[in-house]
């Protein structure tokens, strides 16, 4: 089966707060906007240059649903837990996420996996992401 990952998406209480976030923490550009008015919603694609895209979408009288507040929390609950991404440089990354409002959830250090290094940050509305550094050569 040939097949990749096309988007995550996150469903977000504060459509332009999150996009303006998501655009400065990762330097993601806007692919896409769209409403579907008959539910009422919003919606924006946002793509790094590196072809990762996160979708954010938005709907009035949305509630809060999962919000561990860390990885092993979100285990205890079935469903989405956290998206990942990963660089060549943990620490720098991690510190300019948290810099640009991401709280910190757990600062960079070992993974279970062998050869990997981890770090998890939340975004202004509590949602985790995983921060990942490989051993191996980064392609940029």
């Amino acid at each position: 089966m040939n097949t990749r990952l096309d988007h995550i998406s996150v469903d977000v209480r504060d459509l332009a707060a999150q996009i303006a976030w998501y655009q400065e923490a990762f330097g993601l550009k806007t692919v896409f906007e769209f409403t579907l008015e008959g539910p009422g919603l919003s919606g924006v694609v946002l793509e790094h240059p590196h072809g990762w895209r996160i979708e954010l979408l938005a709907r009035p009288g949305s509630t809060p649903g999962l919000r561990a507040r860390d990885p092993l929390a979100a285990a205890l609950t079935e469903g989405y837990g956290h998206f990942a991404v990963t660089t060549p440089e943990l620490a720098p990354v991690y510190a300019a996420l948290v810099a640009h409002g991401a709280g910190e959830v757990m600062k960079p250090g070992p993974s279970p996996e062998p050869g990997i290094r981890m770090a998890w940050v939340a975004d202004p509305e509590g949602n985790l992401v995983e921060l990942t550094e490989r051993s191996t050569t980064f392609s940029e």
